[in-house]
């Protein structure tokens, strides 16, 4: 077999086991969005007004505006979950190990991508099946279509994930961290509320949620649901997954954190 395949299934194979391992880790994933969903949507709904903007052609409610971000925040957390197993790794040597293997290292990290994406999406269709039990459901087309935006959305935000595993050498910093970016790229983005809402309040905080990252990510997968293409979250989700995946694979060269060969 080949050893780039062998080596992908193995990766893949060991992300799903870990996954499976930790049952806590899904149930997790499934509650925070459902907290949003069942919780403070009662809440937000009278306080936040939505007018009809793409995708949706009517009027909807705060429930089903806000199910793509949460769809977002599950790939959020579990990009960086992911990630958190490679400081592990680290501290525990068994990625010093893997990293040393004769294949190139961006394919380590590309395989490392791939099934911790794949866990996403699964994560999400749970989340989105629960959703539609209580009521929140999607055109029944879109639940089909949205898979290729949370693969593009997977892959950035778990390439994300990466960049700051590389850069952390302690398990108990990376908490930190992870509070650090996950909390202000989920509130300051269009997971909660729509930009125009963000725009009426502070055009700074409106700038600085255009340009966030995470903002396309959601607005990729809100459009898909609907059977929508929205060209320009795709662009920006691509331009970043290309950056978060170039400065991965410089933080995990040998030279910069010493899981070379020699030594």
């Amino acid at each position: 077999m080949n050893p780039y395949f062998t080596s992908l299934f193995a990766i893949v194979t060991r992300e799903a086991l870990r996954f499976i391992h930790q049952r806590e880790r899904f149930i997790a994933a499934l509650v925070r969005p459902l907290v949003w969903l069942l919780v403070f949507a009662a809440g937000f709904r009278a306080a936040l007004g939505l007018s009809i903007i793409p995708p949706y052609q009517t009027y909807i409610t705060y429930e089903t505006y806000i199910v793509p971000g949460l769809c977002g925040m599950i790939m959020l957390f579990n990009g960086m979950q992911s990630s958190l197993s490679l400081v592990y790794d680290r501290e525990m040597g068994s990625m010093k190990l893997l990293l040393t293997s004769p294949l190139p290292r961006w394919w380590l990290l590309f395989s490392k991508l791939v099934g911790s994406t794949a866990i996403s999406i699964l994560q999400v269709y749970a989340f989105l099946a629960i959703a539609a039990a209580f009521g929140v459901t999607m055109p029944p087309a879109g639940y089909v279509a949205v898979l290729p935006a949370l693969v593009v959305a997977g892959i950035m935000l778990g390439a994300l994930g990466l960049v700051l595993s590389s850069f952390i050498k302690q398990l108990e910093n990376f908490a930190g961290v992870m509070n650090f970016v996950i909390f202000p790229m989920f509130f300051l983005s269009s997971a909660l509320y729509p930009l125009w809402k963000m725009a009426e309040s502070s055009e700074l905080l409106y700038t600085i949620c255009a340009l966030n990252p995470f903002t396309h990510a959601v607005e990729l997968i809100r459009f898909a649901l609907y059977l929508n293409f929205n060209g320009t979250a795709l662009i920006w989700a691509v331009l970043a997954t290309v950056v978060f995946t170039v400065l991965a694979i410089w933080g995990y060269t040998p030279s910069r954190n010493g899981t070379g060969k020699k030594g």
